[in-house]
């Protein structure tokens, strides 16, 4: 079975959200077999919202190989976070999962709370939960849509900066991901790019305002990845599709993203701030 005829199958079988990694079709490249850890994020400890699955997941096993260990947030997904739980404790470090809602400001306080009481620091804090929900009419968005995918896109970003801060000391990082909708629009989805461009903004505003604090601020805008999100949200047909109207003719793979977010977030990236870096396949620039 082709790769696209394999995304149409999943997207046929999920298609709602929260999606569900561990029945994905292809699987998503987490890790690649060649990639080697450096110790780039030694010692560190790391906040991961949506870190159960799709660039969360890729995030934290590589920031395992590079020496960081994770406290995981997830909505209710249980089977993909202990999935990935066991990937990044293969890796040698220790991770904490927090299930709830990033919607929730309180839950929010009580997972850097509760990451800080098992692991005593915290050094980077990856923004990255979020839904979509397509529609083809504007005039067809409910409000409560609009208010839940603001709340977890944009105001769980919000909650969980605020309460990591205290927390945050010089050569920390914050890091938002954010999306090319934000830049190039989607039609379809227009309340999910609306927070896409809230994040941008956010990530240029929070960076000014923390700079003094030596706390550098970042984040990273894919295009096209292939993640459950996708198979949650999309029919079969645009899954099948997915990624060939980028200059590079396929959607690109976790594993292509997460390195970015490993870069950003150490030293390497110490003289970055308010930066948005475009992972989308040329997507972007050239259509």
């Amino acid at each position: 079975m082709k790769q696209g005829e394999k995304r149409a199958k999943s997207a046929a079988r999920q298609h709602r959200q929260p999606g569900r990694e561990h029945s994905l079709e292809p699987r998503p490249l987490i890790i690649r077999d060649s990639y080697r850890g450096s110790g780039k994020l030694e010692g560190k400890v790391a906040i991961i919202s949506g870190g159960d699955s799709g660039i969360g997941r890729a995030v934290a096993v590589h920031f395992a190989r590079e020496g960081a260990r994770s406290a995981l947030i997830y909505l209710e997904e249980d089977k993909d976070a202990e999935e990935t739980r066991s990937l990044v404790e293969a890796e040698g470090v220790d991770c904490l999962l927090l299930q709830g809602d990033v919607g929730d400001h309180a839950f929010c306080r009580s997972a850097v709370e509760r990451t800080m009481d098992k692991f005593e620091r915290l050094d980077i804090l990856i923004n990255n939960a979020a839904e979509q929900h397509p529609t083809e009419k504007f005039e067809d968005i409910e409000p409560e849509q609009i208010e839940r995918t603001f709340r977890t896109n944009i105001f769980g970003y919000f909650f969980l900066a605020q309460a990591a801060l205290p927390h945050l000391g010089e050569g920390s990082s914050i890091l938002n991901t954010s999306s090319v909708t934000a830049y190039r629009g989607s039609p379809h989805l227009l309340d999910y790019s609306a927070t896409k461009g809230a994040i941008s903004a956010f990530t240029s505003s929070l960076s000014l305002a923390l700079v003094e604090r030596g706390i550098r601020v970042n984040g990273v805008a894919p295009g096209p990845i292939w993640t459950p999100l996708i198979a949650a949200t999309f029919e079969p047909d645009h899954a099948r599709d997915f990624g060939k109207d980028t200059p590079m003719g396929r959607p690109g793979q976790p594993a292509e993203v997460a390195p970015a977010y490993v870069f950003l977030a150490s030293e390497d990236a110490s003289y970055m701030t308010g930066q948005i870096v475009h992972l989308d396949g040329g997507k972007f620039v050239h259509t």
